[in-house]
């Protein structure tokens, strides 16, 4: 088998050495070549067709399935400079944000602008405008920073090029910011992990709800790098990371702005560390995350104790951060778990009481808007049904009804973009539908009528 291989292999080497050379330069070349190639070998001698010497799993053969090799990633910064994956990251920017100023100014010449933000990336001059805060209430009081519409295209730019190949090695049940996923797709996942523990409700489900303790500015940029670098090896790339992630107004090497695309991105990456952790040394089987809040389902109070305990742990001496010591706690599945804005019970599931407050206050000034002529229908609409679509999630029949019978009732007499929109295409399906129909009958026709 070894001698095939080599005889194969120099057969390819020999359509790889130029033409004009000499019969016995050429042996030469190819017998130079293919003693390299034999170096590669383990000592083993074990050799494997895909000429890496890989299994299909891409461990070495020989190798146990925990000694996997780490594949890395390197001369990424040209593909990420690229006009093309620039212009990607425009449409992507831009998407529902055609009507502001700043996406009207960039449009105005947005081929040159492209070429310029791609020089300067290329000559390594790119340096990000300062960031503009400010505060939300929503309840809870948050300090939004927003950065400018070019460094937002670097930040989608960075992301097509570096977001799969971390995907890949997220775990499944990490929901937060990944295409397919998201927090009703998370929902559906401890739904069926209630079920699981609890043995259809016959046996007792304890929940660990956890949460990082202001996570967003704990965030170590240092080992946030070396966790970036042990998959992405091109010191372009972990230039530019490290310079937006030092474009804030903190200088201690910490944190991450709420609100950039990349801030979203990096903090999967970073409790991802956690995820294998729980998953591979812990070997937790029913556990979803959502950011930074997690829960971890069992039937037992004391092991979940222990789990707490040795997750804290490893957060503190591997990622410098902490668990919330008043937001992380054990309740019983029976008496509700609040999770990503529902309260979830073994039957049922209802809206939590403040994003119903929330949302009466936000209906009450948004009609409040309408009756002033501040705004136009579509956006009470948008609104109204938003709202209708979220919480047919959990058991709301009734309040449904209550909520948007008496708003169905005043503006009866109010059309939106979109219902007209809707309306038009369903009339232009249904037309298109009865032409079908009667061309069917007219061919019908003629086939029953023409002479045999």
């Amino acid at each position: 088998m070894l001698r095939r291989l080599i005889k194969r292999h120099e057969i390819q080497l020999r359509q790889l050495v130029p033409r004009g050379m000499s019969e016995a330069a050429v042996h030469s070349e190819v017998k130079e070549l293919t003693v390299l190639w034999l170096h590669r070998l383990d000592n083993n001698s074990n050799i494997n067709g895909n000429n890496r010497n890989l299994n299909n799993n891409n461990t070495v053969r020989g190798m146990t399935s925990t000694e996997t090799i780490m594949k890395t990633y390197s001369n990424l910064y040209p593909e990420l400079c690229s006009f093309n994956n620039l212009l990607l990251a425009y449409k992507k920017c831009r998407k529902r944000k055609t009507k502001k100023k700043y996406t009207q100014d960039f449009d105005k010449d947005l081929v040159n602008n492209l070429y310029k933000l791609q020089e300067e990336l290329l000559n390594k001059t790119y340096q990000p405008k300062p960031l503009v805060d400010f505060t939300i209430r929503d309840p809870k009081t948050r300090k939004i920073s927003k950065s400018d519409f070019r460094d937002r295209i670097v930040h989608h730019a960075l992301c097509n090029i570096i977001e799969p190949i971390f995907d890949n090695k997220f775990i499944n049940d990490s929901y937060a910011n990944r295409i397919g996923k998201g927090s009703l797709k998370a929902i559906e996942r401890f739904e069926k992990f209630k079920r699981i523990v609890s043995k259809n409700n016959t046996k007792s489900c304890c929940v660990l709800k956890a949460d990082i303790k202001h996570y967003f500015d704990t965030v170590n940029h240092d080992i946030l790098i070396n966790i970036i670098q042990d998959k992405i090896c091109d010191n372009d790339v972990i230039h530019l990371i490290g310079i937006i992630l030092k474009n804030q107004n903190r200088q201690n090497h910490r944190g991450m702005p709420l609100g950039n695309l990349t801030s979203q991105f990096f903090a999967n990456i970073y409790l991802n560390e956690l995820d294998q952790y729980i998953k591979h040394n812990l070997r937790i089987k029913y556990y979803i995350r959502y950011v930074d809040d997690f829960v971890i389902l069992h039937n037992s109070r004391m092991q979940l104790e222990q789990y707490r305990n040795e997750i804290d742990a490893f957060l503190k001496n591997h990622l410098k951060i902490e668990l919330h010591p008043d937001k992380t706690q054990i309740y019983k599945l029976n008496h509700g778990i609040g999770f990503l804005g529902l309260r979830i019970f073994y039957n049922h599931k209802l809206l939590r009481k403040n994003n119903i407050r929330k949302f009466k206050k936000r209906l009450k000034k948004t009609c409040e808007q309408y009756d002033n002529k501040e705004i136009d229908y579509d956006v009470l609409y948008d609104l109204m049904e938003g709202w209708s679509a979220y919480s047919k999630n959990a058991d709301t029949y009734n309040l449904r009804n209550n909520i948007l019978n008496p708003l169905d009732q005043r503006f009866g007499g109010e059309i939106s973009t979109k219902e007209y929109n809707r309306q038009r295409r369903k009339e232009k399906k249904q037309k298109y539908l009865d032409a079908q129909k009667e061309k069917i009958k007219t061919t019908f026709k003629k086939s029953n009528n023409s002479p045999v």
